[in-house]
């Protein structure tokens, strides 16, 4: 099963033209409270009780801290809810947002 990533340059083009799409944090919530990108928050642990707020008419993005959460969390979805294909790793995730769109964001 091939995971499709999407850089942070490519969501923050999404989000400046105002492109539909579904953005989910797959973080603890101590992480989010660190450093965020607006969006959905569903910790990895609980996203099998919510398969049903993703999304399957527009692009979905998950992200975590680096991109090895969500890459997981990508993968369970698209064994879940074979129907979601429109379905992205943020490659780098917050960490990558951190460095190259909003410099700002506290690394943790």
């Amino acid at each position: 099963m091939e995971i499709k990533e999407i850089s942070v340059e490519t969501l923050q083009e999404w989000r400046n033209t105002g492109k539909e799409h579904q953005l989910i944090d797959v973080r603890e919530t101590y992480e989010v409270e660190i450093a965020e990108i607006q969006g959905q928050h569903i910790p990895l642990a609980e996203l099998p009780g919510h398969l049903e707020a993703i999304r399957n008419d527009i692009d979905v993005v998950i992200h975590c801290r680096s991109g090895a959460r969500s890459a997981r969390a990508v993968q369970y979805i698209m064994s879940s809810r074979p129907e979601v294909t429109k379905i992205y790793n943020l490659a780098g995730g917050i960490l990558a947002w951190a460095d190259k769109i909003d410099t700002s964001i506290e690394k943790y």
